[in-house]
């Protein structure tokens, strides 16, 4: 009987070994997978924290540029409500010049292209000034000049500020104030520009 309880000791003590062995390697193992499992938040929030602060610096960067942007587009739109009032202003000049300047300025316009001289002129539907008296005295200039000297006024009106525009089987050449200024605004643009802004 003795040595059955002896053996039963044994056992029992082996076993309490065993238990106590098998506990502080899971103890162990526990301390092990808490401290992995910690370093893993640790890295995974250094990862949040960097990919946060990329983020956040690119995002103020998108703002940084998008605000640059919006005062470029918003002076590029002043500057060109400014050139356009000028343009207005000038059209608006030239369609007060008084009567005898503005005469001779057709005239002298006339006078200056290089054209057949049988040309019809087409006229504002708002012109008072150009009469046949004016043509009569071009036309005569023009044969002067070795050209024909035919010019007519044409019945045909359009819808312009002042100038002319001369026609001539299909082909025209636009000399009205808008198409003028028009023409001279890539010059005058920068200089404008200069004038105003600078």
């Amino acid at each position: 009987m003795a040595n059955l309880d002896n053996l039963i000791s044994k056992i029992m003590s082996d076993a309490n070994g065993k238990a106590e062995e098998i506990i502080e390697g899971a103890k162990k193992q526990e301390k092990d997978i808490i401290s992995q499992q910690v370093s893993k938040a640790e890295k995974e929030k250094e990862e949040i924290i960097k990919k946060a602060h990329i983020e956040g610096n690119s995002r103020k960067e998108r703002i940084i540029s998008n605000a640059h942007l919006f005062v470029r587009n918003r002076k590029l739109e002043t500057k060109g409500q400014v050139i356009e009032k000028v343009y207005v202003e000038a059209l608006d000049k030239l369609n007060k010049l008084p009567q005898e300047v503005y005469l001779d300025f057709i005239k002298e316009s006339l006078l200056s292209l290089n054209i057949d001289g049988d040309e019809n002129l087409i006229l504002s539907s708002n012109d008072k000034y150009i009469k046949e008296e004016l043509i009569n005295k071009v036309n005569e200039e023009l044969k002067k000049n070795g050209r024909k000297g035919e010019i007519k006024i044409s019945s045909e009106k359009r819808d312009f500020i002042g100038g002319f525009i001369l026609s001539k089987n299909g082909i025209e050449i636009n000399n009205t104030f808008e198409a003028l200024i028009f023409s001279l605004r890539d010059e005058l643009e920068p200089r404008i520009i200069k004038m105003l802004f600078s």
